[in-house]
């Protein structure tokens, strides 16, 4: 690493009490760098930080002053570009950069956030993944259970503002879905003064569950008095804002006051006239709360070994940066407009089957596209130049065969599909960028690219001519210089000695490093460095026309400077249309991405029938996780779902642990998230209804640094479901209720599932290992019972269990052998009344004594239970070893007798003595009920 810069202060008792002037205004979650030159510092608590996050310890700091000192710490330019990218990206920190303005005066010269990159983006290179999404919100809760809710959020990159308005539940559950929907980086909270209210609280929770960094803004940021003046200066629309439907929403112009404030956009003259107002449909796409973000795996997490293992990561085939961001936003927007899903599918469809279209348009087009929006941002900002004006170009002139590859698709039953959504836009694209090509072509000298120099023309202007004439000379006399050495030293000029023009020695003569000795001893040749390739050497000639070369190059640079900034200019004023066209291939880049993946999956994915909002069943044949069958070594073992109304409205899956239960119903989560994104699904053949909702509760989260145990968490999430979930929703449940008692967490769970069939009435999917809850499809027809299947076999191998048939129980005659489980990874209907929980903890080799003290255990809590509990007749009929058709007929003849006694006692009018006699008599007169072994186990208790 290289060495860190030596901390010197001119007057470090002057930037001490400077320091600590500035430090009065500054919030707790920024960190403020100082820019001086070559190298950069920070002080007191930023410092610190630096030198833990960066350095990994504290022993880089130094100290400024005396008394106590000013703890400091310096950085290279690398170092603070890292330092940079980690504070905003993973501590989601703000960072103000200071420069000097004289003596101990500093102000502020970039700003920068994890919503907010406008200013460092250049130091973030290529970093910065997805768009910057920044979101300000005010809430009025007024009502016991309603709360209005007003957000303003932009992209800061790109000149718009939208804004959104709705009612919320007490959980701001609409607030979360939003968040997701828009990938939002930073939230702009109201700051109370005392943290108290519990509002403000809830709203801080929700934006750091999904990932979003909090930034407080003072109560007087969120005075919406000036907004409409404000933006009446700043959008296109000529009209007044205040006609505008947008500025009734009160709440929502008052985020929209605190964001404009905060992004500073005021201050910058050339975004008047400039944004775009629009309104967000909360509706119009899929809610997702966080936790099925997680439980589906939609994105990438710190622990995904390969790309595959989140969903994104698998679909993410697009060839350009627009069109993976835009991915990333389809996912977490799945639409609700069945017209819309269906044309994407078709569009899929026609690249799944034109393989020729697909390639073509990967390889040869989509590839060779850069990053358009920040190729636009840069013109908008004014700090583009003649490359990027060539960069543009470049994109232009590429249409064509766009269109041509698109001219050539001869199936009729997709080219009019194509063509509205593909071909037509690009031949208007290509219409309007026509003046922009002749402008470039014929002031650009388009050959000098080759050598990565952007030059106007010489022919443009008569000053540049001149000038090249001279350039044309030299060089001319440069490679006469070359022959001559070349003869001079014997050495072949095509392959021995080259004329190279270095980055730091400028133009002059290489020769290969085995030929190196050819210049020693010669006066006449003066060696400039030894390096991998060769030895830099030049002569009193060659450097008198290097100098020269140089010194017109300059010259050739200012001259042309004025011409640039016209050419710049010009083709800033195409901005909107690159902007539009960088819509259209994004949108192209994902389409052509989805069907690559449905065409290369291990089995080819198929194209999903939707119905209606509220109409069908969901039915799927030979259903697959995407992401686990693309895992090697994995042969998946397909399964069928069905969720049909009134049927199999709501599945309880039980079974063995780590036998797919959690992977059963997760892929149907997946699937219909793809199938909602206009994705093809991996499936035999797949129908489904439109859900407006996925909502989960999935494994165990404990967040003890918040104050959140694993139980409250788990209620929490489950709290989300029962207040947003609807008749149309997915709800999707694994293991509710093993945060706290057995007794409580099966009470909870079943009040929580019978809630859900009798008041939801959502198609819902729970896993667990509570296996008395399967007796709720005996009131509720819409519940179905299915198990993941297990084969048991003792040392014989004669036995099979696939959840109806248990095997010898522990403690039975046969406990004694050594049972061999093979999970199969099948779902089918029926009951599982077996965890084989112990199966796992040998699996994972525990030791051989701490197993078999679990299974003596384990036998004393199932004889403790069969004993105890005379309502659970299988516990009791197993203890006597009672088949089924036993327990049936004992269960029969014990009725009869029952029958029989109640008639006697009311003919008769029996009193108590009398009555326990009389059944005793019955029981005693029937030989077969007596022999029974249900019988016999009952009478035991």
């Amino acid at each position: 690493m290289a060495s860190r810069p030596e901390l010197k202060v001119d007057d470090e008792v002057g930037f001490c009490k400077a320091f600590l002037e500035l430090e009065k205004g500054k919030s707790h979650d920024t960190v403020r760098i100082f820019d001086r030159g070559d190298w950069l510092s920070a002080h007191g608590d930023d410092a610190i930080l630096i030198a833990r996050t960066q350095y990994k310890t504290t022993s880089v700091l130094k100290t400024l002053g005396s008394n106590p000192g000013l703890p400091s710490v310096t950085m290279t330019v690398t170092a603070y570009r890292a330092f940079l990218r980690e504070a905003i990206f993973r501590l989601g920190r703000r960072v103000e950069i200071f420069e000097s303005h004289g003596r101990n005066q500093w102000k502020v010269a970039k700003q920068a956030s994890p919503g907010n990159l406008q200013d460092v983006e250049d130091e973030l290179g290529a970093h910065v993944d997805s768009a910057p999404i920044i979101l300000a919100v005010k809430v009025s809760a007024k009502a016991t259970e309603a709360r209005n809710v007003g957000v303003c959020f932009a992209d800061a990159s790109v000149r718009e503002l939208g804004v959104s308005e709705f009612v919320d539940n007490d959980i701001y559950s609409n607030f979360e879905s939003l968040l997701i929907q828009l990938g939002v980086r930073e939230c702009l909270l109201q700051f109370d003064g005392t943290k108290k209210d519990p509002e403000l609280q809830k709203l801080r929770a929700i934006a750091d569950n999904c990932g979003c960094a909090v930034s407080e803004r003072p109560q007087a940021d969120f005075g919406n008095r000036d907004v409409e003046q404000d933006l009446t200066r700043l959008l296109r629309d000529e009209r007044a804002a205040g006609t505008l439907p947008q500025t009734d929403l009160k709440l929502a112009m008052s985020s929209a006051a605190a964001l404009i404030k905060y992004l500073g956009v005021m201050s910058d003259p050339t975004n008047f006239g400039e944004y775009k107002l629009y309104q967000h449909d909360l509706s119009q796409y899929m809610k997702l709360d966080s936790s099925a973000l997680k439980a589906l795996n939609l994105m990438p997490g710190p622990k995904d070994g390969s790309k595959t293992m989140n969903l994104y990561g698998l679909l993410n085939h697009c060839k350009t940066p627009v069109g993976s961001r835009l991915l990333a936003q389809w996912l977490k927007q799945p639409l609700m407009s069945l017209e819309e899903i269906e044309r994407r599918q078709q569009l899929v469809e026609a690249f799944v089957n034109d393989t020729e279209l697909r390639q073509t348009l990967q390889e040869e087009h989509l590839r060779s596209i850069p990053d358009l929006y920040k190729l636009a941002k840069k013109f908008q900002r004014k700090k583009a130049n003649l490359e990027d004006v060539v960069r543009a170009y470049q994109v232009t002139i590429r249409l064509p065969g766009f269109i041509g590859t698109f001219e050539g698709v001869m199936d009729e039953a997709y080219k009019d599909a194509l063509d509205v959504e593909y071909t037509d836009k690009l031949r208007s694209f290509s219409d309007s960028f026509s003046k922009l090509q002749e402008m470039v072509e014929t002031t650009v000298d388009l050959d000098a690219i080759d050598h990565h120099e952007y030059k106007i023309k010489s022919e443009f202007d008569d000053g540049l001519r001149i000038i090249r004439k001279k350039l044309d000379t030299l060089r001319y006399n440069m490679e006469k210089e070359h022959r001559k050495v070349g003869a001079d030293l014997n050495q072949d000029i095509e392959k021995k000695l080259f004329l190279e023009n270095h980055r730091v020695h400028g133009w002059c003569f290489r020769l290969t490093r085995n030929e190196a000795a050819a210049i020693r001893n010669k006066k006449q040749y003066q060696e400039c460095s030894t390096q991998k390739n060769g030895v830099f050497f030049t002569t009193t000639a060659m450097s008198q026309m290097k100098r020269e070369f140089e010194q017109l190059e300059q010259n050739y640079e200012r001259t042309q400077g004025g011409l640039v900034s016209e050419v710049v200019g010009v083709a800033a004023s195409y901005c909107p249309v690159l902007e539009k066209l960088a819509g259209v291939l994004a949108h192209l880049d994902v389409i052509v991405s989805f069907a690559h993946v449905s065409v290369h999956a291990p089995t080819a994915y198929v194209r999903p029938k939707i119905h209606p909002r509220g109409t069908g069943s969901t039915i799927l044949t030979e259903a697959r996780h995407p992401c686990m069958e693309m895992q090697d070594d994995v042969s998946f073992i397909t399964n069928d779902v069905a969720l049909v109304r009134g049927e199999s409205e709501f599945l309880i899956i039980t079974g063995c642990n780590m036998g797919g239960k959690s992977t059963y119903i997760r892929q149907i989560g997946v699937i219909a998230l793809m199938a909602q994104t206009g994705c093809f699904v991996p499936c035999a053949t797949a129908e489904l209804t439109l859900f407006d909702c996925i909502l989960a509760r999935v494994g165990a989260s404990d967040s003890q640094l918040k104050g959140v145990s694993t139980f409250m968490a788990e209620m929490l999430e489950t709290s989300n479901i029962l207040k947003t979930a609807t008749r149309e929703s997915l709800v999707i449940i694994d293991e509710l209720g093993r945060g706290t008692s057995t007794y409580d967490g099966f009470g909870l769970a079943w009040a929580i599932s019978e809630h859900i069939v009798k008041e939801i009435g959502a198609f819902a999917l729970f896993a667990t290992h509570f296996h008395e809850l399967t007796a709720l499809n005996e009131t509720y027809p819409q519940v179905k019972n299915l198990h993941v299947v297990a084969h048991i076999s003792d040392d014989d191998d004669t036995e099979m269990q696939d959840g109806d048939n248990a095997p010898p129980r522990a403690g039975s005659k046969n406990s004694s052998r050594r049972r061999e489980v093979t999970l199969l990874y099948k779902v089918e209907p029926g009951i599982s009344d077996q965890s084989f929980g112990i199966h796992v903890a040998e699996l994972v080799r525990f030791p051989t004594k701490v197993v078999n003290m679990a299974k003596r255990k384990a036998e004393e809590l199932e004889d403790f239970s069969g004993s105890g509990n005379h309502d659970h007749e299988g516990s009791a009929a197993a203890g006597a070893g009672a088949s089924k058709e036993q327990v049936d007929e004992g269960k029969r003849m014990l009725k009869e007798i029952l029958v029989r006694w109640k008639t006697e006692v009311e003919a008769e009018s029996l009193g108590k003595e009398d009555q326990v006699a009389r059944m005793r008599a019955l029981v005693l007169g029937n030989e077969a009920l007596r022999a029974n072994p249900f019988f016999a186990s009952i009478k035991a208790l």
